[in-house]
């Protein structure tokens, strides 16, 4: 009876060995995503502060171009008034 308790542990270590294993393989999968995840939001990141750049130079050149219109409006006004 004492060898059956010795084997039913025996074989209760082994399942928790090949256990332990398994976990330790999905955690290194799991760390390996982690990594890539991190390296990928990081590049995400950079691209985003990118496109913010883009668009504040953007955003710049057209109010430029916007107040250029503008200034030939005032011109064009005062023609049309002198005429009169």
């Amino acid at each position: 009876m004492a060898l059956d308790r010795l084997d039913a542990l025996e074989g209760r270590i082994r399942e928790l060995v090949k256990l332990v294993q398994e976990f330790k393989k999905k955690n290194a999968l799991l760390e390996d995503e982690l990594k890539a995840t991190r390296q990928r939001l990081s590049s995400q990141d950079d691209m985003n502060r990118q496109w913010e750049q883009e668009r504040v130079d953007i955003k710049a050149r057209i109010e430029r171009v916007m107040g250029e219109i503008d200034l030939l409006e005032c011109f064009d006004d005062s023609k049309e008034v002198a005429l009169d």
